[in-house]
């Protein structure tokens, strides 16, 4: 049976590589966005005791004046390999990409996709409806929508300077 080759290619997957500094910096971009009162651990602290591969999905977040909404990349999943979670204030994207080759029958030469479990957590504003929160896996991605409080709807109002 061959041995399948280690790449130096940093995976997407990856919670290490050349590109680690940068998600630090979007790390704590998204725990300042999402700041509600509640600090957030650095992703490095909360995962500390995971095994090796534990796998992390890149993710965007977008707001308007009705919504906020999450959406990850989870190529080569499907629906049923993802779990959504809100609890305590906390959304926590969890799946697991499964092995796809069989190494007993296949000649495995070279294995490059990233396999295993993931796991993403991030705290949730207040001004978010949490029994409203709703999500819809398309292709690979999954597209979280948490809509926002009527209160947290609001038009700024211009406030008078006194002289």
């Amino acid at each position: 049976m061959a041995e399948p080759r280690k790449s130096n290619v940093p995976s997407m997957w990856s919670s290490a590589g050349m590109f680690e500094d940068f998600r630090k910096e979007m790390d704590g971009l998204i725990n300042g966005f999402f700041g509600s009162g509640r600090q957030f651990p650095e992703r490095e602290k909360l995962w500390a005791n995971l095994p090796a591969g534990v796998m992390s999905p890149a993710i965007d977040v977008s707001e308007n004046d009705e919504t906020i909404k999450l959406t990850a990349e989870l190529p080569g999943l499907a629906e049923e390999d993802v779990d959504l979670t809100v609890r305590d204030g906390v959304l926590t994207i969890r799946g697991e990409k499964k092995h796809e080759l069989d190494e007993e029958k296949d000649n495995v030469h070279v294995t490059e996709r990233a396999y295993g479990s993931f796991q993403r957590s991030m705290p949730v504003p207040d001004r978010v409806k949490v029994d409203d929160i709703n999500a819809r896996f398309d292709k690979g991605v999954l597209i979280v929508t948490m809509p926002k409080k009527a209160e947290a709807v609001t038009s700024p109002r211009k406030i008078a300077i006194d002289k």
